[in-house]
């Protein structure tokens, strides 16, 4: 009988810091998160130097919670797995060298974790992986689909030119005055109202999964102004319909013909924008009868959180890869190179 591994997982790139134990990489022991929402909600954004600033208050504390709630020690953790980038370098920093700390202290095992392969591998805490599968990568930074072959084999079929969608989501809520973030409220919004404002849908070139939102956010910009400089009225919840329905147009148009073109058997939802109500509602209809299966996180693993973390530390570890205590945080890392 196999022995069961144990990873504690260690999350900062942003403005959420969190810590969590998982087993096997499948089950979930313990999953601390403690959000930074508040602190940011009145400057409209992440502030990077508060977010640090946070990360360094927090981390003791959430890792012991962590550990009390799984009512384990460090003794018990095979290995300590951590968000090496992409991210906010200096909240980056806060989580390698705790994890650093811990590996050195306990004599533990350390791998580094591609912030993106951790929310691609939230999905295997719910449901068993099957290769050859794709992705869709839907949050504030990344709008990528990403074809996957094996546990820890990465391919970026298509990504973003410009801005991610949720960067465009809350673009476009701070133009209509709505709190951060902004991505939330839209999705609410839409539902209140009809996509009855005509806006652009970035296809590029003909056989391209790229994507770009740019544009998109643009016109709705310039509507909203055009509309006020006529003295014209625009209701806020049909512009964020129709922002909405153009952005889950081009996202699940483009997944549905990634997973015919490449012939994969099941289709990753992943990232903070997975949380989107239309987005979920949208290709659970398109694939509701689809040969290919639909996996949707459950909206605690959808924003970022330390179990997709351990989740894919899980694999690193048991094929053999490990970090050293020279290990930096990594802003750029590259998830095909990872």
């Amino acid at each position: 009988m196999m022995k069961d591994i144990f990873v504690l997982g260690i999350e900062t790139s942003c403005d959420e810091t969190a810590v969590s134990i998982v087993k096997n990489g499948t089950e979930i022991v313990s999953n601390v998160v403690s959000s930074q929402i508040e602190s940011h909600k009145r400057f409209g954004g992440v502030v990077p130097e508060i977010a640090s600033r946070h990360h360094v208050e927090q981390v003791t504390f959430v890792l012991q919670e962590a550990l009390d709630q799984a009512e384990m020690t460090m003794e018990d953790v095979d290995c300590i797995a951590v968000t090496e980038g992409p991210g906010l370098v200096g909240a980056l920093l806060i989580g390698v060298n705790a994890a650093k700390a811990l590996a050195f202290a306990h004599n533990k095992p350390l791998v580094g974790v591609h912030h993106i392969a951790g929310h691609i591998y939230a999905n295997r805490l719910i449901h068993e992986m099957t290769f050859p599968l794709l992705s869709l990568v839907v949050s504030g930074g990344h709008t990528e689909l990403v074809l996957m072959k094996g546990h820890g084999e990465f391919e970026v079929i298509g990504e973003t030119r410009d801005d991610a969608a949720g960067e465009a989501y809350d673009k476009v809520a701070r133009t209509l005055g709505l709190p951060y973030p902004g991505g939330p409220h839209i999705d609410r919004l839409a539902h209140e109202g009809e996509p009855v404002i005509d806006l652009p849908r970035a296809w590029l070139e003909e056989g391209s999964y790229d994507f770009s939102f740019s544009g998109l956010k643009s016109s709705v910009i310039n509507t909203l102004h055009n509309a006020k400089q006529k003295g014209n009225e625009i209701k806020p919840e049909d512009l964020a319909a129709s922002f909405q329905a153009s952005v889950i147009d081009v996202l699940v148009t483009k997944a549905k013909k990634a997973v015919e073109e490449y012939g994969v058997g099941q289709l990753l939802l992943a990232g903070g924008v997975a949380a989107n109500k239309g987005l979920r509602e949208t290709l659970e209809s398109m694939f509701d009868s689809h040969a290919c299966e639909l996996i949707i996180p459950p909206l605690s693993l959808c924003t970022d959180n330390a179990a997709m973390i351990a989740a894919a530390g899980t694999i690193l570890f048991e094929q053999g890869k490990r970090g050293g205590l020279d290990m930096n945080a990594n802003p750029g890392l590259d998830l095909e190179q990872f």
